[in-house]
């Protein structure tokens, strides 16, 4: 008989070795002094368990001033955390991701706005845990995957009006006017913008001066990658201003981490000159048993797989793009969901939202409700009377006002902070 605590011993041990490596590094050139990144790889899914650990990687896009990207730098990870339930397994506590980062992306949001500050940021946030990747993003900082298969292809999708019709057709559902710069003689120029404000994305954090239909629900996929492991490379638009993401990968192949992020910083000022900030930030995921071996040039054969290269912006639908990302081999794609509609990013709560001491909680900022306090996610707009109180997740009134402004529903003249 081998006794318990060795059991589990064991199997704490063999989920180390199992393991992938991880090395990466960080390169940038300033030009208005609002990007900033987030590289932190102690993190634990359960305290006192070293084999619970998992890296967290992110690149923030400020605009109007630093003060959201510096925000959600230092607190978007705890709001995250703090959306996840106590006491899952790795497998659960994965599963949770996605509606979690959800919940911490509009906290954050809505935190800020109260500062009353006005500028805003965007986020590329990336959870790597073992082989499993999960990114968030808001605005058009990227994140591609460049696999051992030589595949590269995009783990978020941008968020700029110019280039993304459904959010033009949701901005301006939600009551936002999207136009360009109109000058003297009435001629327009420049990129499509959010007005009032001109803000040229659809999604943010912060961004109060210009809308809440300006959201900050992330679009989050999550893969796992093969034990062939896989290159990240996560970046502000200073880099996909100048380079195509098969550009970028390729422009660093062969090249360890650190000075792969390096090497890509530098072919972006030398394609375009230093225009904006630009920021980027490598990972390699490695098999523990493998020295660094960067991904290699796919053979010529393989060309037909260069739609990833654009993902969403592709014109062939999401489900063939997910079906030819598994088709690879070397990525399994495990959740996928954009929609800007918390009801549909927050899902169903069969257990009515309630803790342990019998109170509520809002599945947004994690405040205590009392069971007559709670509003349905589910429910129509706070005007309406077809509210379900029975139906979880539960919002408070303060997330519950924000949710109906994101969703245009909020009357004029109603003032959300």
């Amino acid at each position: 008989m081998v006794p318990l605590a060795a059991l589990i011993k064991e199997e704490a041990r063999s989920e180390k070795l199992e393991k992938p490596l991880l090395r990466y590094g960080c390169a940038s050139q300033s030009k208005k002094g609002e990007d900033f990144f987030l590289m932190k790889t102690d993190c634990v899914r359960a305290s006192g368990n070293p084999s619970s650990t998992f890296a967290v990687f992110a690149v923030l896009d400020g605009h109007n001033g630093n003060a959201a990207a510096i925000y959600t730098r230092d607190n978007l990870l705890n709001h995250v955390l703090s959306a996840v339930p106590r006491g899952l397994s790795r497998d659960e506590w994965l599963h949770a991701l996605p509606r979690a980062l959800v919940a911490g992306f509009v906290k954050t949001d809505k935190e800020f706005q109260t500062k009353g500050q006005t500028s805003g940021t965007t986020v590329t946030f990336v959870i790597i845990d073992g082989w499993t990747v999960t990114v968030a993003s808001v605005g058009d900082s990227r994140c591609i995957l460049d696999s051992q298969g030589g595949i590269v292809s995009l783990l978020t999708v941008d968020h700029r009006l110019e280039e993304n019709v459904e959010e033009r057709e949701r901005v301006t559902a939600s009551g936002g006017e999207v136009g360009r710069l109109s000058i003297v003689g009435g001629a327009e120029i420049g990129p499509l913008r959010c007005w009032p404000g001109g803000l040229c994305l659809s999604r943010s954090i912060g961004d109060i001066d210009v809308g809440e239909f300006i959201v900050p629900i992330p679009y989050v996929k999550q893969v796992k990658l093969s034990s062939a492991g896989g290159r990240l490379i996560i970046a502000s638009d200073g880099i996909w201003d100048a380079l195509s993401s098969e550009s970028a990968a390729k422009s660093c192949q062969g090249l360890p981490a650190e000075l792969a992020a390096r090497q890509v910083v530098k072919e972006a000022l030398r394609t375009r000159g230093l225009k904006d900030d630009t920021t980027c930030i490598v990972v390699d995921i490695i098999p523990p048993d493998r020295s660094v071996k960067p991904p290699q040039l796919p053979p010529k054969k393989m060309n037909k797989f260069k739609s990833f290269i654009l993902g969403k912006k592709s014109k062939e639908p999401a489900n063939k793009l997910a079906k030819k990302l598994s088709s690879v081999g070397t990525v399994e794609e495990l959740f996928e969901e954009g929609s800007a509609m918390l009801a549909e990013r927050l899902g169903n709560d069969s257990s009515g939202g309630a803790t342990t001491s019998g109170l509520f909680t809002c599945a947004i900022c994690q405040v205590d409700l009392a069971p007559s306090e709670g509003v349905s996610v589910h429910a129509g707009s706070i005007f309406s009377t077809s509210s379900k109180p029975w139906e979880g997740p539960f919002l408070c009134s303060d997330c519950r006002d924000k949710k109906d402004a994101m969703e245009g529903k909020r009357p004029s003249g109603v003032k959300v902070l």
